[in-house]
């Protein structure tokens, strides 16, 4: 998004041309990226609003500008924005913030061009709760995707508990 940015890699004929890699190439929504610059970031429920750690500019990123920007790339695997949380978050914030990532799930698969390239995933999110994970599989496979991630591990939370985290969430996904 930031260098070179979508319109570049889009004008140059997206990131398999670009890197000169025909295979299958996945992109994330930028969730991630959101939590390691908090200190820079604002989130809303309309999306993030923050300030390049580059050169300082301000932008704001919401689902359907992180579907637009993917799909610029020609990305093969488009992630729905997400929320992600640090590992010490707590049952009240995670169920929040994956309660706003499923809202943006929505928003994502509507601002997804199905004229396009591309397969959109629905992310599962919920922290290191089995019950706030199950509840958002459950509104993931609601809202339909054409493949499913389990997001927000590997962010700080000790191996033993991101395993737990995954042999619970892996059966509640198609």
């Amino acid at each position: 998004m930031l260098r070179p940015g979508e319109k570049i890699i889009e004008k140059l004929g997206g990131l398999h041309k670009f890197m000169n890699w025909s295979r299958p190439i996945l992109t994330d929504s930028g969730g991630f990226q959101v939590m390691s610059l908090a200190g820079l970031a604002k989130m809303s429920d309309k999306g993030v609003d923050f300030r390049s750690h580059i050169d300082g500019k301000r932008y704001f990123l919401s689902p359907e500008y992180s579907i637009g920007i993917q799909q610029a790339l020609g990305s093969d695997i488009i992630m729905c924005f997400d929320e992600c949380i640090k590992s010490t978050a707590d049952e009240f914030e995670a169920h929040k913030s994956m309660k706003r990532s499923m809202a943006w799930a929505v928003r994502s698969k509507k601002a997804f061009d199905h004229r396009r390239e591309g397969s959109l995933f629905g992310i599962q999110q919920g922290g290191t709760f089995t019950n706030t994970r199950e509840e958002s599989a459950k509104i993931l496979m609601d809202i339909g995707f054409e493949g499913y991630a389990i997001g927000g591990l590997a962010v700080g939370e000790p191996q033993h508990i991101m395993f737990s985290v995954l042999g619970n969430s892996v059966p509640l996904l198609p």
